[in-house]
């Protein structure tokens, strides 16, 4: 990663850390629960002659700060997100969010659609928003539970391999499981919450946004079935499986996906 050094913006309470590459239309890529900056490595190499792309650090990740809020929910992850793109200048960009991202793209894009040349979203969590309390807070104290007793190190080594194909590379391993060994406890703590109250569908319902939801078709975290509900809950969205991909498939399949991204910015009209 030292080829794609760590930037901020914002005063130290609101810092938000990022990487970037390449020049063009702007790109913004929001990584997962057990993810960072570095999860989209695979298209800041590859994408740089069509797009300026912005993977960020969510807050709580990396050195970006936390969430000023007990229990932040999707809301407080697009305000900081749009911090992000005024520092940047960014007033409009092609929106991706892979799994936990995805809850928080899909808050930006029902709140800020003007922003948005499109929305893409990879194996998206639906969150837990919609369960009874009691399961939520079952779900909570397991995430809090992995994250306490087996500590960054402990979650890269034992569930890394979930997140990916089989047959995933050895490559591809490390890259999710360096991922996880940067975790934050207390901001994997807030993004925790976020993922138990969330419910991306009722967000969904209220975008009116060019969407495109893809899918591994061997993910298992979240699989192809729970994707497509997801995807008719926006209006007019497309739908596209990626074959032999798991759940972090910008990392398992990154020709694909980053084909996939190529094909919707024409799509929408963006490049």
């Amino acid at each position: 990663m030292a080829r794609l050094p760590a930037r901020e913006v914002g005063v130290p309470s609101q810092r938000i850390v990022y990487r970037t590459a390449g020049d063009g239309l702007p790109l913004v890529m929001l990584h997962g629960i057990g993810g960072g900056s570095g999860s989209w490595l695979p298209q800041l190499e590859s994408l740089g002659d069509r797009f300026r792309l912005i993977a960020w650090d969510a807050p709580g990740y990396g050195t970006s700060a936390l969430i000023d809020s007990a229990s932040p929910n999707a809301r407080h992850y697009a305000a900081a997100l749009t911090r992000l793109l005024d520092a940047l200048q960014i007033e409009r960009c092609l929106l991706v969010g892979q799994s936990l991202g995805a809850l928080m793209a899909t808050a930006f894009a029902r709140a800020f659609p003007s922003r948005l040349h499109g929305l893409l979203l990879l194996g998206p969590a639906a969150g837990y928003g919609t369960a009874s309390q009691p399961k939520r807070d079952e779900i909570l104290a397991g995430r809090m539970d992995a994250i306490t007793k087996l500590g960054p190190d402990g979650m890269a080594a034992t569930r890394a391999s979930a997140l990916l194909a089989t047959d995933a590379s050895a490559e591809a391993r490390e890259l999710v499981a360096a991922g996880m060994r940067r975790l934050r406890p207390e901001g994997y703590a807030q993004a925790a919450r976020l993922l138990v109250n969330g419910d991306l569908a009722a967000d969904a319902r209220l975008v009116r946004v060019a969407t495109l939801v893809g899918c591994g078709t061997v993910d298992t975290i979240t699989p192809e079935a729970g994707c497509r509900v997801l995807a008719a809950a926006f209006t007019g969205c497309q739908y596209h499986p990626i074959p032999g991909a798991g759940h972090a498939s910008n990392i398992d399949q990154p020709d694909r996906v980053n084909t996939l991204i190529a094909q919707f910015a024409s799509h929408v009209g963006a490049l």
